[in-house]
């Protein structure tokens, strides 16, 4: 008989020791050639997101660049929505730094959400991929000390990928690295994206995982995917890099995902009974020290999750403090709501303040000043 395990909230971590077998980059290298959301949310209203001696960092902003906006515009429909998609092609700079002033956003962190840069057409999707980190990059360089950027990637086109990170990281000094949940209806967890996590990891970044759709695009006629699917697919990718050891693979990588995990704490118990079922032998290499250690080493920010008291109550049970960070999901939701919905939730100043902006300094300390 295995020993019992429990994923308990907030509870213990379970032992082990192991070593896991990664990918080798050269090795693999070596073988090749919102708004509509908005709607369903508790009312809240509009405040200061914190007094202006707090200056909070917002992990979870999305930018526009309107080449890119304007040719995918279809994309988005399809991905996200009519009613997104109208919100995506509204978007200019000068309105999101005003939100960011109105609100005491200090520092936003941008990213491309979905549908990403990457459809599948070869050469398109790395041009693509540079187009919008050299939009980002420029925003940081206009407004100095506002900005910072999640680099855009062209996965699961691997070459292309290890190209546009070592530009993101070794020329635009970018801040980490921005994926979607899957591609091509491939879970971040799949072997094939071993390379990037290979590289990722020596490069002790961080990743910003934003929702997209896996599967079922629309098994709810009227009711679009960034419902339902969203965050269903965050929870599967989730399971994903847990259950397949990749976590436990690349400890150098920090991850954020977004909405609070999304549908994770209502699964926690089942994620156990599955760690559980493991063998001995793949249990030590894929899960040395437990799933709730992996868990609760990454970060999650509350976008959307925040304006909700009892997600947010299955959050903090299951997750500590220390690893919420402040995400707006700007421009399809807003920064003041979210800030006056956190302010109601029972935080102490102390905690408030490490989620809108001290955990956030430990990722990317470049933002202290």
């Amino acid at each position: 008989m295995g020993r019992q395990i429990g994923l308990r909230f907030r509870g213990q971590s379970f032992g082990g020791g192991s070593t896991c077998v990664c990918h080798s980059r050269r090795q693999v290298l070596a073988g090749l050639g919102a708004a509509a959301a908005a709607t369903l949310l508790p009312a809240v209203a509009d405040a200061q997101v914190a007094s202006p001696a707090v200056r909070s960092i917002d992990v979870h902003h999305h930018i526009y660049p309107p080449r890119y906006q304007a040719e995918n515009y279809q994309r988005f429909v399809e991905n996200t929505g009519p009613g997104s998609a109208a919100v995506s092609a509204n978007w200019s700079i000068s309105r999101a730094v005003e939100k960011m002033d109105q609100t005491g956003v200090g520092v936003a962190v941008n990213s491309i959400s979905s549908p990403g840069v990457w459809f599948d057409d070869g050469e398109a999707g790395r041009v693509r991929a540079r187009e919008c980190n050299e939009f980002g990059a420029q925003l940081i360089r206009d407004f100095p000390g506002r900005f910072g950027m999640f680099a855009a990637i062209p996965l699961p086109d691997t070459e292309g990928s290890l190209r546009e990170i070592e530009h993101a990281f070794e020329v635009l000094k970018f801040d980490g690295v921005g994926l979607l949940t899957s591609y091509g209806g491939k879970l971040l967890g799949d072997p094939q994206f071993a390379p990037v996590f290979d590289e990722i990891n020596r490069r002790k970044a961080v990743v910003f995982v934003h929702p997209t759709t896996s599967c079922c695009t629309n098994p709810i006629p009227g009711v679009s995917p960034i419902i339902i699917e969203f965050p269903m697919d965050t929870t599967r990718t989730i399971i994903s890099l847990l259950m397949s050891g990749t976590f436990a693979c690349y400890p150098e990588i920090r991850f954020i995902f977004a909405h609070g995990g999304g549908m994770l704490t209502s699964i926690a118990n089942r994620i156990a009974r599955a760690a559980e079922a493991m063998k001995a032998e793949e249990k030590m290499v894929k899960l040395p020290k437990g799933p709730q250690y992996e868990l609760e080493r990454q970060f999650y920010d509350v976008a959307s999750i925040g304006l909700s008291p009892a997600g947010m109550a299955g959050v903090r049970k299951l997750l500590p403090t220390s690893q919420l960070l402040f995400g707006s999901d700007e421009p399809f939701l807003s920064s003041a709501q979210l800030g006056g919905s956190l302010q109601k939730l029972g935080f102490s100043t102390d905690e408030l303040q490490a989620i809108l902006r001290n955990n956030a300094l430990r990722l990317f300390p470049r933002f202290q000043s």
